[in-house]
């Protein structure tokens, strides 16, 4: 037999075994996905979080902040949000966790934009199959190693050209050897072998590939998710019609790249797609990348709106699913009802209400019609409560699941001063960043829009004297009808001072057997105990110093002085 013929079929078996394998892997790979997205339908994630993670996921929301109310900083770190988004989300793709973190954050103020969400969220929790090949879909992105998917790809605006003419004549060289490879075999196969080794060197260590490896990564992360969008035209289910609708129209704005794209890759390949190993060799020996990355380069910039277009439809199917999973997952949960307001009256009702992120949690229930003053000693679970009440909020206008058995109120701006601490990077003391934080809820006051805000000891930084002097004008200020205000304290005082204003409430503990136990139920009224000194001796220390303070304590409520 001819030697070309027996070259032709040994590349043509090769080819096979190649199809073969690249078959196998991925029928393999989509059992060993969807075996897991049924493990953890319904359970608390399992990811671990690198320092940095959440911080690169919130880039996308942050582009998205506009002039629209969201859940700022300080009342997102209060609320200690981070552990609430890691425990929701369960999603499978980068888009899908951007979206989920920037949902978390913009609470929708719109009836009908409640309804579409929830509508969707009902959708895929009521049918597993098609949330599974969703998902099974969307696992094809997969998580990029950037943190936000949105950096990732919106960096290509920034990227520069580079010049191909050595790698176009290098590709001609090789064409040409294997062109020579019927006449001479031998020596055709150890030249191109030669050529290909210097080939794959030059590939790794030339200016070239270097100035734009980052930029080629950015590429894989863009044609993954436009891999993905194409997919999705094989979806045709009503209730994602919109989202598959925005992503072709995303899509016509990239089809002229989509041959060439095919050669464009970079090593952000969490997928493990056996193809893309094949094609990375091909790339390494033709530098296929390097040859169509300019006028790839030239399609894709100035495109940044049908990007998050795509992004945005793609990232929120898989966060409604995360969503109905962590339905799944609480013992018990509640849609919110959503009330209208009118500029005279202010109600939020919540029944058995408990936090997402304590283990046994214990239930509580509120109306309320006005302001509230929380009393009670440390630990009691005064700011827990708030918390929850606060988390709840945000919940029911963003998943639009509370954590309790029923929610009832009308659209709410949520706003929190809690777990403040000193700024040393600006210098700034304790009661300077609490000062300035007020200020924040004192201005969005001012607009005559249903306001929840909670507020932790206010004014702790500062004296008995000034502190209660001033904390109760803040909150007597903050006693309008389009407010409802939470606040904990531990000065008796207000409750008396804002009896008029506020409603009182308390959680108490109780000492048994020199143990102290709390119950954790909010109380009506204020509290009635005063077992802080009572604490120090259960805690073991020096009689004569509890005897002492509870003298000095006694001496001063007799005589308003106190004595050394």
């Amino acid at each position: 037999m001819h030697p070309y013929f027996v070259v032709l079929f040994m590349t043509f078996g090769v080819l096979l075994l190649i199809f073969l394998w690249i078959l196998y892997n991925s029928r393999k790979r989509r059992r060993i996905i969807l075996k897991k997205i049924r493990r953890l339908y319904g359970q608390v994630p399992e990811r671990e979080y690198s320092p940095g993670d959440i911080e690169a996921v919130s880039h996308y929301f942050r582009r998205k902040t506009g002039e629209a109310f969201y859940i700022d900083d300080i009342t997102w770190n209060d609320l200690d949000m981070d552990r609430i988004f890691m425990l929701i989300n369960q999603t499978v793709s980068s888009p899908g966790e951007d979206v989920l973190y920037s949902m978390l954050r913009i609470p929708l103020f719109d009836r009908a934009e409640i309804e579409k969400r929830e509508k969707l969220i009902c959708f895929f929790a009521e049918n597993h199959q098609k949330r599974e090949k969703m998902q099974i879909l969307l696992s094809s992105v997969g998580k990029t190693w950037h943190g936000s998917l949105s950096d990732t790809i919106l960096a290509l605006e920034e990227a520069p050209q580079v010049n191909t003419g050595l790698h176009w004549a290098m590709l001609v060289l090789l064409i040409l050897n294997l062109a020579a490879l019927p006449f001479a075999p031998v020596y055709g196969f150890l030249s191109f072998i030669i050529l290909g080794t210097v080939n794959i060197v030059f590939y790794y260590t030339g200016k070239d590939r270097i100035k734009i490896e980052a930029y080629l990564d950015c590429f894989s992360s863009l044609l993954k998710m436009l891999s993905l969008a194409e997919k999705t035209g094989t979806v045709d289910w009503p209730e994602t019609k919109a989202h598959m609708e925005k992503i072709r129209q995303g899509r016509l704005a990239f089809r002229s790249m989509k041959k060439r794209a095919f050669f464009l890759t970079g090593k952000n390949n969490a997928t493990g797609d056996p193809s893309q190993l094949l094609l990375d060799y091909l790339r390494m020996v033709f530098h296929l990348d390097i040859l169509v990355y300019n006028s790839i380069l030239k399609e894709v910039k100035g495109k940044t709106g049908e990007i998050i277009e795509i992004l945005d439809a793609l990232g929120e199917l898989d966060a409604v699913i995360a969503v109905a999973s962590f339905r799944e997952m609480l013992p018990l949960w509640s849609c919110p009802e959503f009330t209208e307001w009118n500029s005279g009256h202010i109600r939020l009702l919540a029944e058995d209400m408990y936090h997402p992120l304590i283990r046994n949690p214990v239930a509580n229930s509120i109306q309320m019609e006005k302001g509230i003053l929380v009393t009670g000693s440390n630990a009691s679970g005064k700011s827990t409560f708030l918390k929850n009440l606060a988390v709840n909020s945000v919940l029911a206008q963003t998943v639009l699941t509370c954590t309790c058995s029923s929610y009832r109120a009308p659209f709410l701006k949520v706003m929190t001063s809690m777990a403040l601490r000193d700024d040393l990077s600006g210098g700034e003391s304790y009661f300077i960043v609490e000062i300035k934080s007020l200020k924040r809820i004192l201005d969005e006051s001012r607009k005559e829009e249903p306001l929840l805000c909670i507020i932790d000891e206010v004014l702790r930084g500062t004296n008995t004297i000034e502190r209660i002097a001033a904390s109760s004008r803040i909150l007597g200020v903050l006693d309008k009808p389009w407010i409802l205000s939470a606040a904990a304290t531990h000065d008796i005082e207000l409750s008396y001072i804002l009896s008029k204003k506020y409603e009182n409430y308390h959680f108490e503990e109780e000492i048994q057997d020199d143990q102290v136990v709390f119950n954790y139920l909010l109380q009506h009224g204020r509290t009635t105990t005063r077992n802080a000194i009572r604490l120090l001796g259960v805690l073991g220390y020096d009689d004569m110093i509890v005897k002492e303070a509870a003298r000095a304590a006694a001496d001063f409520e007799k005589t308003g002085i106190w004595k050394a």
